[in-house]
Formats: C-alpha cells, sequence, structure tokens
C-alpha cells in the first residue's frame, strides 16, 4: 500500500496533530456506548487506530493509545466531577484531581495497549488479526481488577444490540471485546494484502459478525416456574434532598404507601439505601420495618430494598450497604454489599490524610464489605435472587457464584450520583449485559433512574423509568433455570487464550532476535 503523501504518514510526519486526531476518536468511541449508541461506528473507529499501532514505532503507538484512552475516559467518565463536586460537595480542585487521575491512569493502560499491539505485530498483518484482540482484552480485563479495578467502557457493552452480543453468554463481555478486535484486524489484513489474502481477510472480518448472530438463536436458559408479577418504585428523590433528616418521614410514607397500591404484586424492589438513615435513627428504621413486615405478611408480598445495615458485632460497629429482603413472616434477611466504591464508601488513604479530610468536612468513613460468597435472597414463592448493589453489576465474573441456583437478578443503585449525565445510561447498558451473560432476567431499581425490566436476553422490557422523577413500574417476570457456558467458566477461557496469544507472540519475537 502506498502511503507516500497520504495522510497516514502523520503519525511520523505530524506527530501532535495526528496525537489530536486520536484524542477525537476516543471521544467517537464512547459515542458507541449508551446514551448515544452508535454501536456500528465502533469498527470505523478502530480501523486507523490499529493501523497506527501496526506501522508506527513502539513509543509512537503508546503516545497515540495514551492520546486515544484520554479522549475516551475524558467523554466517558466526566461524571465523576458532577458526584464529587455536586453531590459529594467536595472542593472544585479534589473533583478535578480524582477525575484526571482516573483518566490519566486508565489512558496509561491503553497506551500499554497500544505498545503490545506494535510490539507483538512486527507490521505484519498477519500477526495483528491476533495480537490486537489479545491485547486489548488482556488490558480490559488487567484495568478491571487491579487497584480495585474500573472495568467501565470494556468495548463489548457497546455491541449488546448487535449481533456480537451473541457472544456473550458463552465468553462474556470480553469475549464480545475480542470478537470485534478480532473482526477490526481482519479488516486491516484486508486492506494491506492482496489477492487470496485480501479476500481472506475480508471473510475473517464478517466471521464473528456471522457467528455472533447464529449464537444469537441459541436459548442457553429456559423458563423456570411462573411468571410472577413485580414492581419497582422509584422515588425520585434527589441526592441533594436524601439525607435531609427532615426527609426521612416522607420516604418511609411514600414506599410504604406505594406498595400498598401495587397489592397485587408479589415482589417489589426498592432502590439502593432507599431508607436513608444514619446511625441516630436506627429505632425509627426497626419500627418502619416491623411495619412493613405485617403489612407485606398481610398481602403476600415480598419487598427488597436498600439501606444502610448498622452492626455492633462485640463492640466493633460496622456499617454495611446492604438489600433487606421482607418476606411474609420469616426474619429479615440481608445481602450486603462486597465491591465497594473507593472514595465513595471507603477511601484508601493514610491515617493523616483522614485525619485532614475530617477537619475539611470531607467524607472520610468506611463502610464494610459484605463476605465474597453469601446466602441468596429467596422471596416468599421460593425464587432464589442474584443481588448486585450499584457498582457491583459492573463486576460480572464476581456474580457467578449465585448461578445457576439463581433465578433472577435484583440491581439496585443510585444513579443520582451521576446526575443528568451519560453514566445512568451506561450503568443500565451494563446491567442488560449481565442479564445476557447469566440467562437470567434482571429488575433493576434506582433512585432517580435509570430504572427498568431485563429479560434473560439483555433486552429491556416495556418502558424504563423517566428519570428525576416519581414512577411505579410493573411487569410479568419470568424466572429462569439452567446454565450458559460463561455462568460455568467465567472469563478464564477468554482471558486466557490473550494471555497464551500474547506469550506466543512475545516468544516469537524473543527467538528472532
Amino acid at each position: 500500500m502506498e502511503l507516500k503523501g497520504s495522510v497516514l504518514q502523520w503519525p511520523a510526519d505530524r506527530p501532535r496533530v495526528s496525537r489530536l486526531i486520536f484524542f477525537v476518536l476516543g471521544v467517537l468511541y464512547t459515542s458507541t456506548f449508551a446514551p448515544v449508541g452508535l454501536s456500528l461506528l465502533m469498527p470505523i473507529v478502530l480501523v486507523p487506530v490499529l493501523y497506527v499501532c501496526l506501522t508506527v514505532s513502539p513509543k509512537d503507538a503508546y503516545g497515540h493509545m495514551f492520546w486515544f484512552g484520554f479522549g475516551l475516559f475524558l467523554s466517558g467518565t466526566y461524571w465523576i466531577y458532577i458526584s464529587v463536586v455536586i453531590f459529594g460537595e467536595a472542593p472544585a480542585w479534589v473533583a478535578l484531581i480524582l477525575m484526571l487521575g482516573l483518566v490519566l491512569i486508565m489512558s496509561l493502560w491503553l497506551g500499554l495497549t497500544g505498545w503490545l499491539i506494535n510490539g507483538l505485530s512486527h507490521g505484519e498483518p498477519l500477526r495483528l488479526l491476533w495480537v490486537a484482540p489479545a491485547a486489548w482484552v488482556a488490558v480490559e480485563w488487567l484495568r478491571g481488577w487491579v487497584l480495585t479495578g474500573f472495568p467501565w467502557l470494556a468495548a463489548g457493552y457497546s455491541q449488546i444490540d448487535l449481533p456480537m452480543a451473541g457472544f456473550a453468554p458463552v465468553f462474556g463481555v470480553y469475549g464480545v471485546s475480542f470478537a470485534m478486535l478480532f473482526s477490526v484486524a481482519a479488516i486491516i489484513l484486508a486492506l494491506m494484502s492482496k489477492d487470496v489474502l485480501r479476500i481472506t481477510g475480508a471473510g475473517l472480518a464478517l466471521l464473528p459478525w456471522v457467528l455472533g448472530g447464529l449464537l444469537c438463536l441459541v436459548s442457553w436458559t429456559e423458563p423456570s416456574g411462573q411468571a410472577i408479577r413485580a414492581t419497582i418504585l422509584q422515588a425520585g428523590i434527589s441526592q441533594d434532598r436524601k439525607w435531609d433528616m427532615d426527609q426521612l418521614v416522607p420516604t418511609m410514607s411514600y414506599y410504604r404507601n406505594a406498595t400498598a397500591r401495587e397489592a397485587s404484586s408479589s415482589l417489589l424492589v426498592w432502590p439502593e439505601v432507599a431508607i436513608p438513615t444514619r446511625g441516630s435513627q436506627q429505632q425509627e428504621l426497626q419500627q418502619f420495618i416491623r411495619i412493613m413486615k405485617s403489612d407485606t405478611a398481610q398481602r403476600g408480598q415480598t419487598v427488597a430494598f436498600g439501606v444502610l445495615e448498622f452492626n455492633d458485632d462485640r463492640g466493633d460497629p460496622k456499617v454495611y450497604n446492604s438489600v433487606a429482603m421482607l418476606s411474609g413472616d420469616n426474619d429479615v434477611t440481608f445481602y450486603r454489599k462486597r465491591h465497594l466504591v473507593p472514595f465513595g464508601e471507603y477511601f484508601p488513604v493514610p491515617a493523616r490524610v483522614r485525619e485532614w479530610m475530617k477537619m475539611m468536612s470531607l467524607p472520610h468513613t468506611d463502610l464494610k464489605a459484605g463476605q465474597a460468597v453469601q446466602p441468596l435472597l429467596q422471596t416468599g414463592d421460593g425464587l432464589k435472587v442474584a443481588t448486585a448493589i450499584c457498582y457491583e453489576d459492573a463486576y460480572g465474573a464476581e456474580q457467578l457464584y449465585a448461578f445457576p441456583a439463581a433465578e433472577l437478578i435484583v440491581n439496585v443503585s443510585n444513579d443520582a450520583w451521576f446526575g443528568d449525565s451519560i453514566a445512568p445510561h451506561q450503568h443500565l447498558e451494563i446491567a442488560r449485559m449481565r442479564s445476557l451473560e447469566v440467562g437470567r432476567p434482571t429488575i433493576r431499581s434506582t433512585n432517580t433512574g435509570v430504572s427498568a425490566f431485563i429479560d434473560a436476553g439483555g433486552e429491556i422490557v416495556g418502558n424504563p423509568g423517566p428519570q428525576f422523577r416519581q414512577a411505579r413500574l410493573t411487569q410479568m417476570v419470568q424466572p429462569h433455570s439452567g446454565s450458559t457456558p460463561y455462568v460455568g467458566w467465567g472469563n478464564w477461557p477468554m482471558v486466557g487464550l490473550s494471555l497464551l496469544l500474547l506469550g506466543f507472540f512475545w516468544f516469537r519475537s524473543r527467538a528472532s532476535l
């Protein structure tokens, strides 16, 4: 392919302009996710990205991908500033440090991706075919758990409504990412080759789309028992009012009265920390729970709702972000959030910094994480429920212990922290992927939206709840049983394949020196 005088020479001849273009490509990459949802734009964005990673020096590949990542995560996670400043009431400079710090770290991960692709492909499109998806998935997986992890904006999420999604029940979201990057690398192979290889590249580019579409036709799980009538209650209380002590009684009244109006629903789900009580208000909370137990027992209902659970274990007080389940005359059972949000629910800072935060009236106290494996919550009808609180649903593999026993998923969240940004829509997209991976319906209840019912195929049922308003959503929910392949093996086949491919090409590179 003749590049002389071409725009494709800009990475070498005009590096500043080229890196600015990569920053813009990162912003465009964000638009492939919800709420914009230009999913088909992803391969168009990634073709020049992979081409440059293949054809420049390792240093330039790292630099270009760093700026690609900076554009992606700056445009894709700007809502962190909203959470910290507007609702966390922290100084603007603190929010900027946290937001830009995260963007910088995530951009370094993308830089590593470019360096790996370049260093192991050696400018050969045939190598790129395997190195690009392997490097992309390996780094997506690593950034999903290193230093507590940030798995947001994994490529596979953007494909939830397209044929590539068929790989999710088999290999999870990283399998979808791998398929997408393989297809794009095959396009590069077709563009840079002649004759048979060009035709081969074109065929390989289409192959993941065809296989994914065929996998979409497979029903990995099956309906279990009778459908149940379920209701989501969304109070629509803004974050700046939620913790106002004068708001507690009206909040309790809303949930009690709204639950009574849905007497024909057997399961009701309220959002994360739906009843926002502090340690000094535990008497009021316990009285409210007793009232709700009596009410729901008379109507034969089960209610799951978020609450801060204060537990004094032998003089060692602990606070958990929990989901309480009231089910007839049974004891109240709790699920405790396991994966806490750093700088939101716990603060990994030295004691001196914590004291400074306290003096500055900044949040500084830690919640306690629940056990990694917990007994499943169970409705009055005997349905076993997998539970995820807010950010936990971004960590799909951590929830697999609940399956195949669980027949549905309950996800509660408080996306009011994100304001009117793209984050609540991205979060809903992530929840949809979790349903698709395990073949279970999800009941997703949030304080201000986006609340929704999601079926076992990851599709939204009915209309999602309107944002920032009160809403009662009711649907018939069909529990499912059985296992998808992903339930059986989790992320390990995809991660293992990626690491093996990178290891293989690394050894080949060493052998050729």
